[in-house]
């Protein structure tokens, strides 16, 4: 996509973290952003001070875990903007124990509700509109560097899975001679809350499993601010959009680890991890 300025943007999970970072590169390349997340408080927060700056923004209340809400998402977009150009799938917990047969069945169906499901209500909903509009159109969905190494349990899975559903949409799209293009976000270590997503678990899935032994609020706080800027996120992924590039890796200091696990699927090895790199700021 060439032409960014004036195009509508919906980005989901975007009242922090990486979801605002997007919106924010969004509001500066001249786009109009709808940014949507299931915490109230803090959405309305980030519109207001998007709009104090000028940004032609909307807020939606959602929870991309209920079909209803992405639909009703999808809905308010055309009724404001008449048109979608870019989607990101972006909002996603993080849930779940160690060992990982200790997270409850409740863990295992809000994590795969809102990292695998929302994806799914998102593309449901939007890319057909995408498709009908026959212009450029872009979804980018939010995997993680959990998606391409071992060791990832719950979060892991899910982010995988993300991946898996992103490549063949992308496929099905170009060998149907449809113009949407897809890219998938593989971020590392980001100064995100995603740590604390305990705070929107919602109360139909009560059953927590137990802490890992050695995890505390305050010690992944301090881990994560250490961690690259969702608006340096955010500028990848308005550069791949522009681009169409489908895989889109934000830490480079990864790419040895990718290889090696790469090397042991090819080598019918098992699974082992290289030390984990250190945390970069951008």
């Amino acid at each position: 996509m060439d032409v960014l300025d004036g195009k509508v943007a919906v980005v989901t999970g975007a009242a922090s973290g990486i979801g605002r970072g997007m919106a924010e590169v969004f509001v500066g390349a001249g786009m109009r952003v709808v940014l949507s997340d299931v915490e109230e408080a803090a959405l309305h927060s980030t519109v207001a001070e998007l709009r104090d700056g000028g940004a032609d923004v909307r807020g939606v209340v959602a929870d991309v875990s209920l079909a209803e809400d992405v639909t009703s998402l999808a809905e308010t977009t055309l009724r404001e903007y008449g048109a979608v150009h870019v989607l990101c799938n972006n909002a996603g917990v993080h849930v779940g124990s160690r060992p990982s047969w200790e997270s409850t069945l409740d863990d295992w169906a809000w994590i795969l509700d809102v990292n695998l499901m929302g994806v799914v209500h998102g593309i449901r909903a939007f890319l057909p509109v995408m498709i009908e509009q026959d212009e450029d159109a872009h979804i980018v969905n939010t995997a993680s560097m959990a998606a391409l190494l071992a060791g990832g349990s719950l979060y892991g899975a899910t982010k995988a899975a993300v991946l898996a559903l992103s490549e063949t949409v992308y496929l099905e799209l170009v060998d149907g001679g449809l113009k949407p293009r897809v890219s998938v976000l593989f971020p590392g270590l980001v100064d995100t809350n995603i740590f604390v997503s305990q705070r929107n678990r919602p109360a139909r899935f009560p059953d927590a499993g137990p802490v890992p032994e050695g995890w505390s609020v305050d010690a992944a706080r301090q881990a994560f601010k250490l961690g690259t800027s969702p608006r340096a996120i955010g500028k990848r992924v308005l550069q791949a959009i522009r681009e169409e590039r489908f895989y889109v890796l934000t830490h480079p200091e990864y790419a040895e680890h990718i290889e090696h696990r790469v090397t042991q699927i090819l080598s019918s090895d098992d699974p082992s991890l290289l030390p984990v790199p250190a945390p970069r700021k951008e």
